[in-house]
C-alpha cells in the first residue's frame, strides 16, 4: 500500500478525514500530485498529525469512491469493488470474510483456494483476494446476464407490434390483429420495464453491500493491527 500515488483531490480527502485542522488542508499546494502513504505521513509528523489517521484516512478512501458500474444502454448491469490492503488475511480471517459474505449476500457460495489466490463464489457473485505488487486486494464484484436479452426481447416485441398494427391498418385488417398488437405490446414493455427499473435497484443494493464487506475488513485488518 506504501508505493500507491495518490492524486491531489485524493490527498486533500486524507488530510480533511485525517484531522479537522484547518492547517493540513493547504499541505497539498507544492506536494500535491504524486505523493505516496510514506510521503503523507512525512507530511504528517511535520505538522503533528498521527501518521495512524492518515492511514485509515487512505485505507477508507476506497469505500467513499466506489467503482463505477458497467451499464448497458445506461442500464447497470454489473457492480464491483476492489479493497486494496497492506497483507495477506490469515486463515482466521479468511474464513470470517467468508462467513460475512454468505450472511451479507444470504448465500452459501462455493470456496476455492489456489496457493495464497482464494475464491468465494455463488454464480455471477463472487470475491477474490489476490496479491498485488504493494500487498494484497479483495476483488468483489457480480453481474446480471439477463439485462442484455430483456432489453432486446423488450424492444423487438414493441417493434413487432407495431409492424403487426401498421400492416393491419394497410389490409383494413386492424381490429382482428389488435389481440396480437396488445399482447405484444403488454410484453414488450414488461420487459423493458424490469430492466429499466428491477436492475438499477438490484445495483445500488448490490454495491451497498459491497460498501459494507469491504469497511468491515478494513476495520477489522486495522484492529488486528493494532493488538
Amino acid at each position: 500500500m506504501t508505493d500507491r500515488q495518490y492524486s491531489e483531490e485524493e490527498v486533500a480527502a486524507i488530510f480533511r478525514a485525517a484531522t479537522e485542522n484547518a492547517e493540513s488542508r493547504s499541505l497539498t499546494g507544492e506536494r500535491a500530485g504524486g505523493l505516496t502513504l510514506t510521503d503523507l505521513h512525512d507530511i504528517a509528523r511535520d505538522v503533528g498529525i498521527p501518521p495512524e489517521a492518515v492511514t485509515r484516512a487512505a485505507q477508507s478512501l476506497a469505500i467513499r469512491n466506489p467503482s463505477t458500474p458497467r451499464t448497458f444502454l445506461g442500464i447497470p448491469v454489473a457492480v464491483s469493488r476492489t479493497v486494496n490492503l497492506d497483507r495477506n488475511l490469515t486463515d482466521k480471517e479468511w474464513e470470517l470474510l467468508v462467513v460475512q459474505l454468505r450472511q451479507v449476500f444470504h448465500a452459501r457460495g462455493t470456496i476455492r483456494v489456489h496457493g495464497s489466490l482464494r475464491q468465494w463464489s455463488n454464480g455471477n457473485l463472487h470475491a477474490m483476494l489476490e496479491p498485488t505488487p504493494t500487498g494484497y486486494q479483495l476483488r468483489m464484484g457480480t453481474s446480471k446476464g439477463d439485462v442484455r436479452a430483456s432489453v432486446l426481447v423488450g424492444t423487438m416485441a414493441i417493434v413487432m407490434a407495431g409492424f403487426v398494427g401498421l400492416m393491419g391498418g394497410m389490409h383494413d385488417t386492424f381490429m382482428s390483429v389488435m389481440p396480437a398488437v396488445v399482447a405484444l405490446t403488454v410484453g414488450g414493455s414488461i420487459f423493458m420495464a424490469n430492466s429499466v427499473f428491477r436492475v438499477p435497484k438490484w445495483a445500488r443494493l448490490r454495491q451497498q453491500q459491497m460498501d459494507d464487506v469491504a469497511e468491515n475488513l478494513l476495520q477489522s485488518t486495522r484492529n488486528s493491527g493494532t493488538n
